[in-house]
């Protein structure tokens, strides 16, 4: 809508100005830069980044994910960030990503690695929190929303420059032994957390 979110909440990132060396068209094909960029949406007058983001409470931006990341669940298309945006909402969660991994029974199921506020749980504490986030997810977007999986961790796998290594999220929770190249991974030693 290209209304502004409040503290705590989460959407679209766009930008309202322009910043020296922003794109400015797509070679030979002016019409398709001005649908991606600046969709009919914003009213044509928002440059849309093509990432979801949400205000934390001090007013910082944090970057979720990509907005285009789509799962398909029983027929219903989901994007990962609507369902990031859902659990970071939960006052126990500091980050969330989600990813997608194969299901027999509804083609993907919902996969979500966690960063909690809190010290990571175990046991039956954990098990607690991962059905009072799957209900929250149910609440807030859904049943057909709610993660088959959550996985806690103290950290998200992430680049030294604070991106978040979905490929390996994705790896993960298909089960698959990590093989890809981990150099530019911060802490690698976080994996073994998720698996």
């Amino acid at each position: 809508t290209g209304r502004s979110v409040g503290r705590g909440k989460g959407g679209i990132l766009v930008i309202k100005r322009p910043w020296p060396a922003m794109l400015r068209t797509i070679w030979g094909d002016p019409e398709r830069y001005k649908k991606t960029y600046y969709p009919d949406d914003f009213q044509g007058k928002l440059y849309l980044a093509g990432d979801g983001a949400s205000f934390d409470e001090d007013g910082y931006i944090r970057i979720m994910g990509r907005i285009d990341d789509v799962l398909n669940v029983s027929g219903h298309r989901l994007g990962t960030m609507e369902i990031e945006s859902a659990l970071v909402a939960n006052t126990r969660v500091a980050e969330a990503a989600v990813v997608g991994r194969p299901d027999d029974l509804t083609g993907e199921a919902v996969v979500a690695f966690v960063v909690l506020k809190q010290a990571r749980p175990a046991g039956d504490e954990a098990k607690n929190i991962v059905k009072e986030l799957q209900d929250w997810v149910g609440k807030e977007i859904g049943p057909i929303a709610k993660p088959k999986d959550i996985r806690f961790g103290d950290n998200l796998p992430k680049t030294r420059s604070g991106k978040i290594m979905r490929r390996l999220l994705r790896s993960i929770a298909k089960g698959e032994e990590i093989t890809q190249d981990v150099t530019t991974l911060e802490n690698p030693a976080i994996l073994k957390q998720f698996a």
